[in-house]
């Protein structure tokens, strides 16, 4: 979409100020912690990009707050180049491929914008876990990244544990209901039959060497359950579960520049997403 089609959609520009009034009159308070998650042309032409949104956050939230987001790796090789590549491509992807490395590895770009920027912001943490990594900036952010488990990097004592211990919240800028990623903590948790499973490998640092470690994790890319059954087809099950949370009264909801937003607790989300995931899996 051009910029004259995003101004006139948001109806003139989406400024700093603006944003924090929107933010503000949503819920979003002074102290919090937040993961989020945004869709910029959904929130109409913003004035400065990614930097006036991470502004306007950080401004809402005040100093004792801290702003969370997933990463990821946008240059990880694919789960399947261990078992599927030919052997000499195998070789050289062994040999040559570069280690993550939280300060130079970008963000998934599948992510959007707004996590490249903020992993980047001065002051901001990345926590170590190449394939399920996150970032925070604030007074929060060395608690949540801290040692970010290698193996079952989405379940407990990982960033998203962490961010419902410190009674955290989940702010969709725009973005689908289906991009809520602490649902995967959720995934993690629930206790129902046929949770799918990975195990890949991938290089890291480790004091200052490359080494290739491999991972145990749910499936978080094509589904830790099978959830055709209880899922309409076309349909992600993660947006029939936000929406199903909602139907309960819970979360808010309301405009942020042109852009219908929400906000939800995230002690909500993982209380009653593993309570669904129980409930319709069995």
């Amino acid at each position: 979409m051009d910029e004259e089609a995003l101004l006139k959609r948001s109806g003139g520009p989406v400024t700093r100020g603006r944003l924090v009034r929107d933010l503000r009159a949503l819920g979003l308070a002074d102290g919090d912690v937040v993961m989020f998650h945004t869709e910029m042309s959904a929130l109409g032409y913003v004035a400065g990009g990614p930097q006036t949104v991470i502004g306007a956050l950080r401004e809402a939230v005040g100093e004792r707050g801290t702003l969370m987001v997933t990463c990821g790796w946008n240059d990880a090789p694919p789960y399947e180049w261990s078992t599927d590549w030919p052997a000499d491509w195998q070789a050289a992807l062994r040999a040559e491929l570069p280690a993550f490395d939280p300060v130079l590895s970008e963000a998934d770009h599948n992510n959007g914008r707004l996590p490249e920027a903020l992993r980047r912001w001065p002051g901001a943490v990345r926590s170590r876990h190449p394939d399920a990594s996150f970032a925070a900036l604030g007074a929060a952010a060395d608690a949540l990244m801290a040692d970010h488990p290698w193996d079952d990097p989405h379940g407990p004592d990982s960033p998203l544990a962490r961010l419902v211990a410190h009674g955290g919240r989940v702010l969709l800028l725009g973005a689908p209901l289906d991009s809520i990623t602490l649902l995967h903590h959720a995934e993690a948790l629930a206790d129902a039959p046929g949770k799918r499973f990975v195990d890949y490998e991938q290089p890291v640092l480790e004091d200052g060497e490359r080494v290739w470690r491999r991972f145990h994790d749910i499936d978080s890319q094509d589904g830790a359950f099978d959830y055709s059954a209880v899922v309409p087809e076309g349909t992600w099950p993660f947006e029939v579960i936000a929406r199903d949370l909602l139907a309960t009264g819970k979360g808010l909801r309301g405009p942020v520049g042109a852009a219908e937003s929400f906000l939800f607790e995230a002690r909500d989300v993982v209380d009653f997403g593993v309570a669904w995931m129980e409930d319709k899996l069995r």
